[in-house]
């Protein structure tokens, strides 16, 4: 797990220092903000539907040899992309190619990649191991971010791509060096006779339905898709409020970036503590960051929304790690690939079609307004789903026993 973490921590860095280098490198060539919106859009369209015949994939290959081939592939991929970057030979219909490509490879590596390093601790820890792959992400990410500078002002811009393409070799190299832990349920094939049908029977369909017909996957569906169309779209609702009814510059929402950050990295530390994590954790912490957020809405100045930020982030990153666990835990060993696969295709309607309805309320509420009425819509509707699951729970019916009557255990045996 410890190599695991380590070379997840290269590939984050490697891959975050692509992304801010990328869409520099758009608007170089176009000099469009929505060509950079273009390519981003492109490379994560693919999930939408392909990711649930990578899910059925991961299902059904072996995982640490699905890893090594993905990795290698995308290595390949920014490897092309970094010659082509330094022949000068790049152009904005390649680089739509490639980011399509690169999406379709993802839909296989996320989830293999999320479930290989679920083998390599017992069952117990998984949780945990979650959340240590959280703050790992986290801390790629400020690396990776802050190394794209550095790189590209050294060495140039395809330094970058030729760094990612390195992190992504150095993964492959290492998986075939990792052991599952023992116990640990690896795939379908570690799953019971009666858990893992064979082969042939491994349908995507039979792994929508199973998500489809699981309500509490149902309602973590539901919980997520609202918090981050309304609730977790900081980069765009910060960034106007900052700017706008709080008259700060570009520096402020970079200190508000930085403080949201440190926020994920503290948030991923403590969700690594969870041992149980259920629905019901991840709907109150989303509630709470939920509110949170509406009074960040509020704030008169830039001081107290400094100081609101810090544990909106803790809560989210909380939630979210909460949130992995119960996905990646709760469908059985045989499917858990293809659900993945699922959440997916979900996560990829979010993705696209929440900044654009955020847009909208943004447009006609202004950003406190935005802030305020997400975080309201966010907590009522997971407090009335609540209260809906509480009503519907069976009430338990005293019973008075009689002289004579047997009880507990009691009964049982003798029923026996």
């Amino acid at each position: 797990m410890r190599w695991w973490s380590a070379a997840n921590f290269v590939s984050n860095a490697g891959t975050w220092m692509q992304l801010t280098v990328q869409n520099l490198l758009v608007l170089h060539i176009t000099g469009s903000a929505a060509a950079t919106g273009l390519s981003m859009s492109v490379q994560a369209a693919p999930a939408l539907l392909v990711s649930l015949l990578g899910g059925a994939a991961v299902d059904r290959w072996p995982r640490k040899l699905t890893v090594t081939v993905s990795q290698a592939l995308l290595g390949a991929v920014a490897f092309t992309t970094a010659l082509l970057v330094a022949l000068d030979r790049i152009d904005m219909t390649a680089l739509l190619v490639l980011a399509a490509v690169t999406g379709v490879i993802a839909t296989v590596d996320g989830p293999a990649c999320a479930l290989l390093g679920n083998d390599l601790v017992p069952v117990a820890d998984v949780p945990s191991a979650i959340g240590v792959g959280a703050l790992v992400h986290s801390a790629g990410r400020l690396a990776g971010t802050a190394l794209a500078g550095v790189a590209v002002g050294f060495l140039g811009t395809a330094s970058a791509y030729a760094a990612n393409g390195l992190s992504f070799l150095f993964v492959a190299s290492v998986v075939p060096f990792l052991r599952p832990a023992a116990g640990a349920a690896e795939g379908a094939a570690a799953a019971g006779p009666r858990e893992a049908p064979a082969r042939a029977e491994m349908t995507v369909r039979e792994g929508l339905a199973f998500f489809v017909r699981r309500p509490r996957l149902v309602a973590l569906a539901g919980i997520t898709g609202l918090s981050s169309v309304f609730g977790r779209n900081y980069g765009l609702t910060l960034a106007v409020l900052v700017t706008g009814p709080l008259a700060g510059g570009a520096g402020a929402f970079g200190t508000v970036s930085t403080v949201l950050a440190v926020g994920g990295i503290i948030g991923a530390v403590l969700g690594a503590r969870l041992r149980r994590p259920s629905v019901r954790t991840v709907g109150l912490l989303a509630a709470a960051g939920a509110l949170l957020q509406v009074v960040a809405g509020l704030s008169p100045s830039l001081a107290v929304l400094l100081v609101l930020v810090l544990p909106m982030a803790v809560v989210e990153s909380v939630s979210d790690t909460a949130g992995t666990a119960v996905l990646q835990t709760d469908p059985p060993p045989h499917l858990r690939g293809r659900v993945l696969g699922v959440w997916g295709s979900v996560g990829t309607v979010w993705s696209l079609g929440g900044p654009p309805l955020l847009g909208l309320l943004m447009e006609w509420a202004g950003a406190r307004g935005a802030l305020v009425a997400g975080g309201l819509l966010i907590a009522g509707s997971i407090g009335a789903g609540l209260l809906v699951r509480r009503r519907g729970a069976p009430v338990p019916v005293p019973v008075v026993a009689k002289d004579g009557d047997v009880t507990g255990r009691e009964a049982l045996g003798t029923a026996a």
